[in-house]
């Protein structure tokens, strides 16, 4: 009796089909994965796009940032980070005031959640972390942002006149602000105020000192011009002797350095000094680029400490990979825009994008799948920065940054890995 081909049996012909399938799916995936690496290696920084660009970029951002605040991330960032809930609430208010700088289209809209963002910061939730019996009430930290947030919507809004309610409230704060400034310069010579009770950052004075400065812009006034001299005298004079850059932390009476220069809070305070001091702040940018640019290859972030120093990661700077600081690498992205440092935005940018896994559907974009909003809010604040007292074309940063080849790691190892997913669809294929 004659017998089916083996080639023929219908378990063979479906065993086939379903292996063939596989490897054809495995294979396309790997495909898309490469794809998908290469393009985001080498997507565009704000510095490549224009004003409408940038700001159509971050809505969907923001509308991610929306949802999740509506739905408790404030809350639920609160209890991983000392300022969770206030961080997230203020750079969002921030980057859609950016957003409203860049695109007309959007300031309406603009206005209205960075006024939201505002009444966020000034509430029961917005205050909890902070203590009223501090100079000024709350703290410099509290004070500084909400008063650096207001000026953006004044500023915004078409200045004082135009948004006269925000405008007095700005004008009572930081002359609350300045004057505990002038009471520490005053009684101990120290510029740094302090944020928690006997603690005190520099880089919250940085952005007490900047929303003194964009008071004084607003109102095309110089009241405030001696303080903000005197200021940075004693700011220089308490300088990190290691680096040459603001320390992390100082004794909050004398203000003398307790800790040196880290990322975390350089990266932040260069980008509120570039508003007020702007040519110190370029060059300290170069010598902060030099200081603590990456030496993983492939990863062009930013180190936590000085090249040679190798320390674990704290509440301040999160946990670290190979010594490099997600967060700083993130807002180092917003300062290299700032000053015009192509080459580092180009490679802070691309790392971002690639490392980041975004995606976005629903007109949402999201990055590791959405679990840390406040890490959305920070890179949403750096691509959309905008300079609101000095423009971005006033501060060239001198030529330097990651090499133009950072990329190569990624490329090779993309290379490498492809060709092992397509063997075995082209085995199977051949041996049809």
């Amino acid at each position: 009796m004659p017998t089916a081909h083996p080639a023929r049996r219908p378990g063979r012909i479906v065993g086939r089909i379903l292996l063939f399938t596989v490897t054809t799916t495995i294979a396309l995936i790997a495909a898309l994965v490469a794809t998908v690496v290469t393009v985001r290696l080498a997507a565009r920084t704000p510095l490549d796009r224009d004003d409408a660009a940038v700001a159509a970029d971050a809505v969907p951002r923001l509308a991610f940032l929306r949802r999740a605040i509506d739905d408790g991330a404030a809350d639920r960032m609160q209890q991983l980070f000392p300022e969770g809930y206030f961080f997230l609430h203020v750079l969002y208010g921030l980057s859609w005031v950016d957003v409203g700088n860049r695109d007309p289209a959007y300031r309406d809209r603009a206005l209205t959640e960075a006024r939201g963002a505002l009444a966020a910061l000034d509430s029961e939730a917005g205050r909890a972390a902070f203590s009223p019996r501090l100079d000024p009430p709350y703290g410099v930290f509290h004070a500084g942002w909400s008063s650096w947030l207001r000026g953006g919507v004044v500023r915004l809004a078409g200045g004082t006149s135009a948004a006269p309610t925000e405008a007095s409230r700005l004008a009572g704060d930081v002359a609350a602000l300045a004057a505990a400034f002038d009471r520490q310069l005053a009684s101990t010579g120290s510029p740094f105020l302090t944020a928690y009770p006997d603690q005190a950052w520099p880089v919250d004075s940085t952005v007490g000192i900047a929303a003194v400065r964009l008071a004084d812009h607003l109102t095309g006034g110089t009241a405030y011009q001696g303080l903000l001299g005197r200021w940075q005298r004693a700011a220089d004079e308490r300088r990190d002797p290691a680096t040459g850059l603001l320390p992390h932390r100082v004794d909050p009476v004398s203000g003398q350095p307790v800790e040196g220069a880290r990322a975390t809070s350089q990266t932040m305070a260069l980008r509120f000094l570039r508003e007020v001091y702007p040519v110190e702040a370029t060059r300290d940018w170069a010598r902060f680029r030099e200081l603590y640019a990456s030496t993983v290859p492939g990863a062009p972030g930013v180190r936590e400490h000085p090249r040679g120093v190798d320390r674990a990661g704290d509440v301040d700077s999160g946990p670290l990979i190979l010594g490099l600081s997600a967060s700083a690498s993130v807002v180092a992205l917003g300062d290299a825009v700032l000053f015009g440092d192509r080459r580092s935005a180009n490679a802070l940018t691309g790392l971002a994008e690639v490392t980041g896994l975004a995606v976005e559907y629903d007109d949402q974009r999201r990055y590791l799948g959405g679990v840390l909003p406040v890490g959305d809010a920070f890179l949403t604040w750096s691509l959309t920065a905008t300079g609101w007292i000095v423009p971005v074309a006033d501060t060239t940063a001198t030529p330097g940054g990651p090499s133009p080849w950072w990329r190569l790691p990624w490329l090779l190892a993309v290379a490498w890995l492809l060709p092992p997913c397509w063997l075995p669809l082209w085995a199977v294929v051949r041996s049809r």
